[in-house]
């Protein structure tokens, strides 16, 4: 069973794609005429149709939330892409790769299918536990989790034969609910369907998480998190660490 077959229920709902983070993402596609989606989920950020030439997921429950005019897809794992060699001219996977089982051979897939870039969203692990309050105050148990499974930049970078980071801020009303999503919005994280939605919660559980998550609630409720955050509750944007990685082949 694919991980997002019993995490991925809400997707439809929580993690609506962000028109801000599709702009950076659609950017870094450049002027690609066809592109496949590896890890695809439900299919946020993908170029419409028929630019995406095939979504590849293997959860079944994912690709069934994939709305009617999507890219087809097909339910497989991107350490075995059912591709041809150079099947497209460029080739994303966003927030996947630390999903896969066998990175190097899913990114080695991944620059055989793709004729002329690789698009990889991920995160810097280091920069996301120093500056989201979340896992540094209060859920330390999930950061410890990120942990075993974060993937560093430059390990990406080396296994893709080289590739270019950019920031990619997080929006303060960001629409795609994932870790750092509501980092100015902190009652979002008392909510069960949002922490269902974001793996590092979800996989870590409630039961772990439970201290934490009533340490934020009181914190809430008395005040405290607004005066000790005060400093976040004019900015428009955070550097959480997520990365866009570049690769041109």
């Amino acid at each position: 069973m694919a991980v997002y077959d019993t995490l991925g229920t809400t997707y439809a709902r929580t993690r609506r794609p962000d028109p801000r983070i599709a702009a950076r993402i659609h950017a870094a596609l450049g002027d690609a005429e066809d592109v496949i989606n590896v890890g695809a989920g439900p299919g946020s950020y993908e170029p419409a149709s028929p630019r995406t030439l095939l979504a590849v997921e293997p959860s079944r429950t994912m690709l069934a939330q994939r709305p009617p005019g999507s890219a087809p897809a097909v339910c497989a794992v991107a350490e075995h892409l059912p591709l041809r060699d150079d099947a497209a001219d460029a080739v994303m996977a966003l927030l996947t790769v630390h999903h896969w089982t066998d990175l190097a051979a899913g990114l080695s897939e991944l620059r055989r299918v793709a004729r002329r870039r690789v698009v990889v969203l991920t995160w810097d692990q280091r920069v996301f536990r120093e500056r989201f309050w979340l896992v540094r105050d209060y859920l330390p148990q999930a950061a410890a989790y990120d942990d075993t499974r974060a993937v560093p930049t430059e390990r990406l970078a080396a296994l893709l034969g080289g590739a270019r980071l950019e920031t990619v801020p997080v929006p303060h009303d960001c629409t795609d609910g994932f870790g750092a999503a509501y980092w100015r919005r902190p009652h979002a994280y008392l909510d069960p369907e949002v922490r269902a939605g974001i793996s590092m919660l979800a996989q870590t559980g409630d039961n772990t998480l439970a201290p934490g998550l009533t340490a934020l609630a009181d914190d809430l409720t008395t005040g405290r998190w607004h005066t000790r955050h005060t400093d976040l509750l004019t900015r428009d944007t955070i550097d959480a660490g997520y990365r866009l990685l570049i690769a041109d082949l």
